[in-house]
């Protein structure tokens, strides 16, 4: 039975460059990105916004974002979990958080090009994977943190070891690119991934309500191919709310305009470009004047909740529209085969086929033809 998504939102005309104007009015001198104006920074959605300022060509702006990462990171690796005016105000290490850099640095190089620049942020990607993996169990999973006195949390989060696993995949390219080898990360990648895959177990199930848990095994290559396929089609009822987006939990009527960006990242990684493009239209319709996007909305009642606009919620749109639209060379990132192609992953079956046209649509086992946002609940 084929997907029948309906286009409810004429997509109007998409301003990147509204977009990422507003991400850089939030920035401080010093590179810092905060959520919002006033509001506290921590280091991952630090970086992904960063990423969208790169995508719109903010490239002066990226790079100083990153050097105040250089600047902040901790000696064993790692950053505070949150920072307000420069002040740690949580003073948790966490592995996912600290690993991020190396797929902001890494993004940055594909869109640039500068290996100058991956030589100045090795030290930084090389410290900050290390740290993640210091907390590594024997069996793959990643601990999620550290506290301040340096007490490990003995918890391993899905949504967070997964984006640890892209991290090192990233954290591997760069250092391909530098010549340098580490055997060590490729063997940790390896028990992460195989975790990941075939461990649920060794991961806080509690956590399994958070549409992340669903779609980051598939987002960050992980789980690839027909299982990647399985896992979208299995959940897909219980997040996915035609017309409103990705919720955040699957037992509240909340959607979520950075999860909705992230699962059209996800069906795009995979090659479900048409579906991807169907959901990101879903987003036309939920951003202010100034180029930001709602961070979420209930339904049916449409209360945009929280009214905070975020940095990260416009760079996750971003990063989704450079994945449907080939605006850089980065808009692979997340692509399976691209990384296939680099060793990572299940071998692609498609060959001598260009990434950026390739783009075969598979069939769901139901329709959306009379779906409403009440019938997608639970």
């Amino acid at each position: 039975m084929e997907l029948n998504l309906s286009r409810s939102v004429e997509q109007a005309a998409f301003d990147v460059e509204a977009i990422a104007t507003f991400i850089a009015g939030i920035q401080k001198e010093n590179g810092e990105i905060p959520w919002s104006i006033g509001g506290k920074t921590d280091p991952w959605d630090h970086v992904e916004s960063a990423m969208g300022l790169a995508i719109a060509g903010y490239l002066k702006e990226a790079q100083r974002a990153y050097e105040w990462m250089v600047e902040s990171q901790l000696e064993d690796g790692s950053w505070w979990a949150a920072y307000r005016d420069g002040v740690p105000i949580d003073r948790t290490k966490d592995t996912n958080m600290s690993s991020y850099i190396a797929v902001g640095v890494y993004h940055y190089y594909l869109i640039t090009k500068d290996v100058s620049f991956l030589k100045r942020m090795w030290p930084t990607v090389k410290a900050a994977i290390n740290y993640a993996l210091s907390l590594q169990a024997s069996t793959g999973e990643v601990y999620w943190a550290k506290n301040a006195d340096g007490v490990i949390d003995y918890m391993a989060l899905l949504t967070g070891s997964s984006s640890v696993y892209m991290s090192i995949k990233c954290a591997l390219a760069i250092a391909a690119q530098l010549g340098k080898k580490k055997l060590e990360w490729e063997k940790a990648s390896k028990k992460l991934g195989y975790a990941i895959k075939k461990r649920p177990n060794s991961f806080n199930m509690i956590k399994s309500r958070y549409s992340m848990d669903w779609y980051y095994p598939v987002l960050c290559g992980s789980i690839t191919e027909a299982d990647a396929r399985r896992r979208i089609e299995k959940y897909w009822h219980k997040f996915v709310v035609p017309d409103w987006g990705v919720r955040c939990v699957s037992d509240r009527p909340w959607a979520t305009m950075a999860e909705t960006s992230e699962l059209v990242l996800t069906l795009a990684a995979i090659g479900e470009y048409e579906n991807a493009e169907i959901i990101f239209s879903w987003l036309g319709d939920k951003r202010y004047d100034d180029g930001s996007y709602w961070m979420g909305v209930t339904f049916p009642d449409g209360v945009i909740w929280p009214e905070e606009k975020t940095s990260w919620t416009a760079a996750a749109v971003l990063l989704a529209y450079d994945a449907l639209n080939n605006l850089t060379d980065a808009s692979v990132l997340f692509n399976h085969r691209f990384w296939s192609d680099q060793g990572f992953g299940a071998p692609t079956r498609t060959k001598n086929v260009s990434l950026l046209k390739k783009r075969k649509t598979w069939e769901m086992p139901f329709s959306y033809a009379d779906s409403t946002p009440d019938d997608a609940r639970g």
